[in-house]
């Protein structure tokens, strides 16, 4: 038998399928203000689907950034799966993520020690409508109650 290794998304696609999800996001500003936003319902599609993102309910105080990505593909630098005709999200934003044409969060940005404003960095736009560099950023996923 062999076994197939499986991917963070695999494992994403396995966890949402099983039992509805609910997602928190936490995030601090280097100046140590903080703010969250709670999706109701998460989820994951398969390999088929190239991942897609089911999110929506949002609540919260930072603003749902995440809206705009809601049923995209996950895209990587070698499967661009965005809707950006002038270029490649994954290149501008120097990230993997559900992108759109591109996106106004970006989790899996690059990490600075101070702030800064520029999309390649951990940002969340709908929190203070800007790109500032986020201290910090969590996505957790729960069963939904």
């Amino acid at each position: 038998m062999i076994r197939q290794k499986k991917k963070g998304n695999d494992m994403l696609h396995r966890l949402t399928l099983l039992k509805p999800q609910e997602l928190r996001v936490d995030m601090e500003r280097f100046n140590g203000e903080k703010a969250y936003a709670v999706y109701s319902s998460f989820s994951v599609g398969d390999e088929a689907s190239k991942y897609q993102l089911q999110v929506t309910g949002y609540s919260g105080n930072a603003g749902d950034s995440l809206d705009y990505n809601n049923n995209m593909m996950f895209s990587t630098p070698d499967q661009d799966n965005d809707r950006w005709s002038s270029g490649t999200c994954t290149t501008t934003f120097r990230s993997a993520w559900w992108f759109n044409s591109c996106t106004y969060t970006n989790p899996n940005g690059e990490y600075t020690d101070s702030e800064k404003t520029d999309h390649k960095y951990v940002t969340w736009y709908n929190w203070k409508n800007s790109v500032i560099s986020l201290k910090s950023i969590q996505l957790m996923i729960r069963p939904r109650a």
